[in-house]
Parts: structure tokens; sequence; C-alpha cells
């Protein structure tokens, strides 16, 4: 455990960021998972918009970065385009 009063505040901070953290990492996964077990086209491109929005708002809380967020739309968006 922590020796200093500043270290055992990091030391909190950083259990109440990791437990934030999975919570955001669970729902992205989550909502990847709405998209491709969508049964049709149109249910899968409303799934894509709410996934396209909370992959960027977790861009901007910090918990992805940018490129894995567009990687991760790109490939859901190519998966769209294959639906028939």
């Amino acid at each position: 455990m922590a020796n200093h009063k500043s270290s055992e505040k990091r030391y909190r901070q950083t259990i109440k960021r990791e437990e934030r953290n999975r919570y955001y990492r669970t729902r992205v996964k989550n909502v990847i998972k709405a998209v491709t077990a969508a049964k049709s086209k149109d249910e899968a491109n409303e799934a894509f918009k709410k996934a396209n929005r909370y992959l960027h708002s977790m861009v901007s809380k910090g918990v992805l970065k940018k490129n894995t967020a567009a990687r991760k739309v790109g490939r859901l968006a190519a998966f769209i385009a294959k639906i028939a």
C-alpha cells in the first residue's frame, strides 16, 4: 500500500478511473455487437448511428484513441455494406 498521502489519493483515483473505463469499454463492445447482431439493414443502420456517436464520444472522454474509434467505425461500415 502507499506510504504518502498523495500516493494514497492517486491510488484511490486510479481505482475509480479503472472502474469507469471498464464500464465504457464494455459498453463499446455492446454497441458494436448490436450492429453485428442486427437482423435487417435498416436495423443495422440505426444501431450503427448510435455506435458511431458513442465511439466518438469515448474519444473525447479519452477512453479510446481517435484512430481506434475510426478503425472500429470503418469496420462496422464495411460490415453494413456487405449486408444484402
